[in-house]
């Protein structure tokens, strides 16, 4: 079989479809997908070379011959037809529409996730899809919020202290009195707005670095302030509900931490 290297751009241009489609982005491990991803019918639709070089470890191609998507990895092996609307991955063929659009071979990103042994899921607070892929050591849901919240609260913070920020949010995912998830709890409005950058916007900043690290490092389990479940920075605000409320614990950096 002849390798056309060049890529996907050999097959046929055609425009995003016209009915019902809408662009939306997808994260890959806490990570935004390059490119141009839209949802059809409840279906999350990427593109595929974007998808798999986002993974690393795949060489793709497009078969003129056959007129089909190629890929394969040291553990994989995978087609995408679009005359037939099948994806075959280690020999097992899945039904699945399979476009060729502005010269990008599309797949479904829920059935080629799965099929890899990764998982996808829709992500309301962030209006589209995220994957966490094969062997990922971290939720990509999880991953994404924990890290954006802990960049806008403590950005400016020494590590340690956005380890923190990111402790006070996992101890509530952990807590009756609060949502079950990273995002429920970033976004949790019961008892007004929790966290200021929900208020003015900047939980959708791009994190920086160190919150990341931070954010696995929090979820790794490292704790610096135990079951502390609230934090207040002075400079910003007055904390008289949490001064009259809940015990001190400690202060890190501009911030100051309750159970």
């Amino acid at each position: 079989m002849k390798r056309a290297l060049c890529g996907l751009l050999a097959a046929a241009s055609l425009s995003l479809p016209a009915r019902a489609a809408r662009t939306i982005p997808v994260q890959v491990d806490g990570e935004h997908l390059p490119g141009v991803s839209y949802v059809d019918s409840g279906v999350t639709y990427v593109p595929l070379r974007m998808l798999l070089d986002t993974l690393g470890g795949w060489e793709i191609w497009w078969d003129s011959a056959e007129k089909i998507a190629v890929a394969t990895s040291a553990d994989h092996d995978l087609a995408a037809d679009p005359d037939e609307n099948r994806i075959t991955i280690n020999g097992t063929d899945y039904a699945g529409r399979v476009t060729v659009e502005n010269g990008r071979t599309y797949v479904p990103l829920r059935l080629v996730a799965e099929a890899l042994g990764g998982s996808a899921e829709w992500d309301r607070y962030m209006g589209g899809a995220a994957m966490t892929s094969p062997g990922a050591a971290y939720d990509a849901v999880e991953l994404y919020w924990l890290s954006r919240v802990i960049s806008a609260e403590s950005g400016a913070e020494p590590l340690n202290g956005q380890i923190a920020v990111g402790n006070v949010v996992l101890n509530r995912v952990a807590s009756d009195t609060f949502p079950n998830t990273v995002p429920g709890v970033v976004f949790d409005r019961n008892f007004a707005v929790q966290f200021e950058p929900v208020e003015n916007g900047t939980i959708y900043n791009t994190p920086t670095a160190q919150s990341v690290a931070a954010a696995k490092r929090a979820l790794d389990g490292e704790s610096v302030v135990g079951k502390a479940l609230y934090f207040y920075a002075p400079a910003l605000s007055q904390g008289i509900w949490i001064n009259a409320n809940r015990p001190y614990l400690t202060t890190i950096g501009c911030h100051r931490f309750y159970l």
